[in-house]
């Protein structure tokens, strides 16, 4: 039971910072109509200017800021530099040049850095915390935890409470109404572009710790499950992206913790297999058609 309390408690701080980067993309698929295939490599790059400013300032929390503002950044500069020039129609022409964007990104980080890990210390310790004889989380998990779910409140609000959040959703679901309302549903785009990089860098900033280290790949892991969150939780649904994410989390640290790393994969694999074939638009997929 010891043991179930602390993966379980492990699996939902990760699965925030799934859900996170797989809101991210659901972000992206409703601003645009696009799958950033991307996702990972533009947060890396925000991932290493944030790392590059914490160790020339000593401070953790200008790299967090750097992070982020790097992120939305450099989704702006790919929103308005690349994707925009391409053939809207379909979403297939954006995919193709998100998939060359991260060949050109992680040549270029593993040109620059070279294809090691490099160890990115924690902010807080990452030794678990006993509780009545029970690990549970450690100072660095809870950090993360606390992070994630200040970020997710702060987007409720956003997208619920807010005449910002209201044009984002308008432009998404009805572009030709937004317009003629007097919506200005380019500029839209744009900062949903700048949004969802943002929250991804800061997704993939809190998971490098916990792993091997900081290289042009150490969010491609990352990518995966998000993207597998984002497909069973329907792209349209942020809902599906938080549920989502937590369920998969949760998942992966189980399965790693009482049967092995190696088997983590196909257990997310056979959770995608199974709702796909029982509502293959995704658990929180929406039934109404997009009306432009």
């Amino acid at each position: 039971m010891d043991t179930f309390v602390f993966l379980l408690a492990t699996g939902i701080s990760r699965g925030l910072v799934i859900a996170l980067f797989a809101l991210s993309l659901v972000i992206i698929w409703r601003a645009a109509r696009i799958v950033n295939f991307a996702q990972a490599a533009m947060a890396i790059v925000a991932v290493f200017v944030a790392v590059a400013v914490t160790g020339a300032t000593g401070s953790y929390w200008l790299g967090l800021a750097a992070a982020v503002v790097t992120g939305a950044v450099i989704g702006a500069i790919v929103e308005r530099g690349l994707i925009r020039l391409v053939p809207s129609t379909t979403p297939m022409p954006g995919m193709i040049v998100a998939i060359g964007l991260v060949m050109v990104l992680q040549s270029a980080l593993a040109i620059l850095f070279g294809p090691e890990h490099r160890p990115v210390p924690a902010p807080f310790p990452t030794t678990p915390i006993v509780i009545g004889g029970v690990p549970v989380l450690s100072p660095y998990d809870l950090f993360v935890l606390l992070i994630a779910l200040v970020v997710l409140g702060a987007l409720g609000l956003l997208f619920n409470r807010s005449t910002l959040g209201l044009q984002l959703r308008a432009s998404a679901v009805a572009p030709e109404v937004s317009r003629m309302l007097g919506v200005r549903v380019s500029r839209m785009v744009t900062i949903g572009w700048m949004l969802s990089t943002a929250i991804a860098a800061l997704a993939a900033l809190l998971l490098v710790p916990a792993e091997l280290g900081l290289n042009a790949h150490s969010a491609d892991v990352l990518f995966v499950h998000a993207f597998t969150v984002a497909v069973l939780g329907g792209l349209d649904s942020a809902t599906g992206a938080l549920i989502g994410g937590v369920v998969v989390g949760v998942v992966i640290t189980l399965v790693t913790g009482y049967i092995g790393a190696g088997i983590a994969p196909l257990a997310v694999l056979a959770l995608l297999t199974l709702v796909l074939l029982v509502r293959p638009g995704g658990i929180f997929a929406q039934k109404e058609a997009r009306t432009a």
